[in-house]
C-alpha cells in the first residue's frame, strides 16, 4: 500500500507516520528528516537545501525528487511506503505521477492553524543533546534546562512565530491544492487531525481500509 501523508507543517504527519509504520509494516519516506540529515551531515545536498529551510521556504523540485527516487528504489519499499512531506507542489504531484510512482491513498490530515500555531511556536529543543520539549505538553523540568544533560534549551528557527507563519503560507498557497488535485483521481482521504493521536491513527486506517 501506497500512502501520501498530507497537512500543513506541523499537523502531526510525522507523528502518524511512526505509527503506520508499525501497523502496516511498510517504510515512511520522510523528505524533511532525509534533508535535515543531508545537513547534519554537511552534504551537498544539505547545504543547498539548508538556506531555504532556515528560512522556510520549500526546497527545489530537483533536489526533493531526487531524494525520494532514490529511496523508493530500495528494497524494503517492495511492498508499500508512506510518503510524508512530499509532493508539496502540484508540479512535484505531477512529477510522481509522470514517473510511474503509484499512489493508493492520500491523508489529509486536517487542523486549524492557530492550533499549529499553539503546537509549533511552543516546541524547545536541547542546544547539546537535541532533546525536544514542549512549553505546555511536556516541559523541561526547570524552565529553560534539559531534563537529560542539563544544557539550555531553545526554540528553534524553524519554529519562531514569524516562520510558522510563513510556513502556513507557502503551505496554503502551495500544497494545499494537491488535495484538489487527488480528490479528482478518487485518491483523498480527510481525517481531523485536532483530537487524541491514537484516534488520529484509527481514523486513518479505517480511511484507507486497514483496520488492524
Amino acid at each position: 500500500m501506497n500512502l501520501i501523508l498530507l497537512g500543513a507543517p506541523g499537523a502531526g504527519k510525522g507523528t502518524q507516520a511512526e505509527l503506520l509504520i508499525e501497523k502496516l509494516g511498510i517504510p515512511s519516506i520522510s523528505t524533511g528528516n532525509m534533508l535535515r540529515e543531508a545537513i547534519a551531515n554537511g552534504t551537498e545536498t544539505g547545504l543547498k537545501a539548508k538556506s531555504y529551510m532556515d528560512n522556510g521556504l520549500l526546497v527545489p523540485d530537483e533536489v526533493i525528487l531526487g531524494i525520494v527516487a532514490e529511496r523508493v528504489a530500495q528494497p524494503d519499499c517492495s511492498r508499500g511506503f508512506i510518503l510524508d512531506g512530499v509532493p508539496r507542489t502540484l508540479a512535484q504531484a505531477e512529477a510522481l505521477e509522470a514517473k510511474g510512482v503509484r499512489i493508493d491513498h492520500v491523508v489529509s490530515i486536517e487542523i486549524d492553524d492557530s492550533v499549529i500555531e499553539g503546537r509549533m511556536t511552543g516546541r524547545r529543543v536541547c542546544t547539546k543533546c537535541g532533546a525536544s520539549y514542549h512549553i505546555v505538553a511536556n516541559p523541561t523540568k526547570i524552565e529553560g534546562k534539559c531534563d537529560l544533560c542539563g544544557s539550555d534549551v531553545a526554540i528553534r528557527k524553524d519554529d519562531t512565530p514569524e516562520t510558522v507563519q510563513k510556513r502556513l503560507a507557502v503551505y496554503h498557497a502551495q500544497t494545499e491544492v494537491l488535495k484538489d488535485f487527488y480528490a479528482a483521481r478518487g485518491l483523498l482521504r480527510l481525517v481531523e487531525g485536532n483530537q487524541a493521536i491514537a484516534k488520529i491513527t484509527d481514523e486513518i486506517l479505517e480511511k484507507i481500509g486497514a483496520r488492524v
